[in-house]
């Protein structure tokens, strides 16, 4: 039985691939590509001509069996069209499978658009928390911020670019003015990191409609300083801003709680009138 290598592509300079990943893809079998039509630019410029076949979210489950043959026979590297296999995309469920199974599994380091996006905005790496694609529905996308609001890691989203200002606000509503970067088109001729708070990058994106790949980087909750409440009056707004936006009392009690020093049931029994 070969070995399943997880090999992380370009996800926008070709050149942002590593000498080990080029080895893999000329030596194994079999790759296993997201769109072969965008692997295959890939292998041409660097002369690579190992055969492909397409695994994608509308294929996987009827290419299983083919890549496991293939597997029973030699190596098969797993790509996506661009970035790390396996987050935001159907390879995870065949590592999964292929860790089901027996088979050997090898991941390669490499390109990552939520690790250079953090990396590059500024805001704290030392905890984050990437949540994949937002929600598109108002209603979801506010119950997901509402979830995330309390938590101090900082916030990793990928997001496209004709609902980025709606989520912006959607953040902003939830969460705060918090701090932010857009980070498009990484690596790319476009690339841009655009820095500021939730609301400037709202109306920047609203006069300046964004396009390309995006990933939104978000400050996580602050917390008051050792020894220092937050004053009533502030707790009173966050409470009416969560309340007015369909947050229940208890759990809104409990995320103010985390970061403003106060008591759950003292913020709780806040009277707003």
């Amino acid at each position: 039985m070969g070995t399943l290598y997880i090999v992380p592509t370009p996800i926008g300079h070709l050149e942002d691939i590593t000498l080990r990943a080029l080895r893999v893809l000329r030596e194994a079998r079999l790759i296993a590509a997201e769109d072969t039509r965008i692997t295959r630019k890939l292998l041409t410029r660097y002369e690579i001509g190992t055969p492909l076949t397409s695994y994608h979210e509308h294929n996987k489950l009827s290419k299983l069996e083919a890549i496991f043959d293939a597997l029973a026979q030699g190596d098969v590297a797993l790509v996506s069209d661009a970035g790390t296999p396996g987050i935001s995309d159907p390879g995870f469920e065949l590592i999964q499978e292929a860790l089901a199974r027996g088979v050997t599994v090898v991941p390669l380091p490499g390109p990552s658009a939520a690790i250079a996006a953090l990396v590059g905005s500024g805001l704290p790496s030392d905890r984050f928390l990437f949540v994949g694609f937002l929600p598109r529905k108002a209603a979801a996308l506010r119950d997901a911020l509402l979830e995330l609001a309390p938590l101090r890691a900082t916030l990793i989203a990928y997001e496209s670019p004709n609902r980025l200002v709606a989520t912006l606000a959607a953040a902003r509503n939830v969460l705060g003015d918090r701090p932010a970067v857009v980070a498009r088109e990484l690596s790319k001729l476009h690339e841009e990191l655009r820095r500021g708070t939730l609301d400037d990058l709202a109306d920047h994106f609203r006069d300046n409609p964004p396009r390309g790949e995006i990933t939104l980087v978000i400050g996580g909750a602050t917390e008051a300083p050792a020894g220092e409440m937050w004053d009533e009056a502030g707790v009173r707004r966050a409470l009416a801003d969560r309340l007015a936006q369909g947050e229940s009392r208890s759990a809104a009690a409990r995320a103010l709680a985390e970061v403003s020093g106060w008591n759950r049931r003292d913020v709780y029994n806040l009277d707003l009138d």
